[in-house]
């Protein structure tokens, strides 16, 4: 069942198209990620869902309450959703506690027992309630403010990028812990993110905006491995795009013939493999041998636990460049001539 619903939704600023007629359905206690190239529309969206932009037409109705039809709207303050900022917008004269409970009616007879409670919830310490911002970390403050949009128990939150001014590591961290506490309150999430690995780690649904447009939307799962097209799939990370000819199940390309899930015209397609479906062996007389695909290790970019290999090979008198991912452990020396084998399937990207 869907919590918000967004139907026919277009934006225009003067002659730039931000959205043009996005319908996008968010399940209840859900959380989806709204992910884009810059320009792509994805902040307009969250600030049109949150009242703070008008748009030109559609509607956006939460739980079944229509909160925008075309440029009647309801106010932002009305709407019973919650808002994350990218820098967190805490009040800096504040304390902790005071910014928790800045919603929360001051003659509120439960207001304390409600700011502990919350504090528990993002797991700070009760004794930082009389800091000020200033005192705490980046992932602290931006728990902080989760718990100040959560103090009134909204029936969605919205997440602006709220995660990207951290270190990589406590980003991860802080995003782990957020995405703990939204699934322990039971509350539908939106995320906007620029970053894809975040995306896909945090969300249940994958919402992919390009030109305003929405170009794929599903599970991480299915747009990861499923890409409608080219760009959605190199979006959503690296892979090997290469024309193939589609013949009874099997695609034939420049790292042989490969089995496929699609039911296409016989032809020429385009199809995706992922880095982590090609595997590498040492290049030898053996068994099959003949008829494997041999490339030569180019280029080496260690990465630590995951490395970034790139293989030339050569198949109809080009040459083609293949991105392999590989453990560090043992990584082929550049020069050096190798077997490539598909594990898998490929998947038949739309032209």
């Amino acid at each position: 069942m869907s919590l918000l619903d967004i139907s026919g939704l277009s934006k225009r600023y003067g002659q730039q198209t931000a959205l043009d007629n996005v319908d996008l359905a968010v399940p209840s206690r859900s959380r989806t990620a709204i992910v884009g190239p810059s320009g792509s529309g994805k902040t307009t969206l969250l600030r049109i869902i949150a009242g703070f932009e008008t748009p030109d037409s559609g509607r956006v109705a939460l739980d079944g309450q229509v909160l925008a039809d075309g440029p009647l709207i309801a106010p932002a303050h009305r709407r019973g959703i919650g808002y994350v900022p990218q820098d967190g917008a805490l009040f800096p004269h504040l304390s902790v506690a005071e910014n928790i409970g800045f919603g929360i009616e001051a003659g509120d007879a439960g207001r304390g027992a409600r700011i502990a409670e919350l504090m528990d919830m993002i797991e700070l310490d009760r004794s930082m309630l009389t800091r000020r911002p200033h005192e705490l970390s980046g992932g602290q403050q931006q728990r902080v403010a989760l718990a100040r949009a959560l103090a009134r128990r909204p029936a969605l939150m919205l997440l602006d990028e709220p995660f990207s001014a951290l270190d990589a590591g406590l980003r991860e961290a802080v995003r782990k812990s957020v995405a703990r506490v939204l699934q322990q309150a039971g509350i539908t999430t939106i995320l906007v993110t620029h970053d894809q690995a975040e995306a896909l780690s945090f969300a249940d649904q994958v919402a992919v905006l390009r030109q305003g447009r929405l170009a794929q939307a599903g599970t991480p799962h299915a747009l990861y491995w499923r890409p409608r097209d080219r760009d959605t799939a190199l979006f959503l990370g690296d892979a090997a795009v290469l024309e193939a000819e589609f013949r009874d199940g099997f695609v034939s390309c420049a790292l042989g013939r490969i089995p496929t899930e699609a039911d296409a015209r016989p032809g020429t397609v385009t199809i995706m493999l992922r880095p982590e479906q090609i595997r590498l062996s040492p290049a030898g007389i053996g068994q099959g041998e003949a008829a494997a695909c041999h490339g030569e290790v180019d280029e080496i970019e260690f990465g630590g636990s995951l490395c970034a290999i790139t293989v030339v090979v050569e198949a109809n008198g080009a040459r083609q460049r293949i991105l392999v991912h590989a453990s560090s452990l043992e990584l082929p020396a550049p020069g050096t001539r190798v077997r490539l084998d598909v594990v898998g399937k490929a998947h038949i990207l739309e032209r």
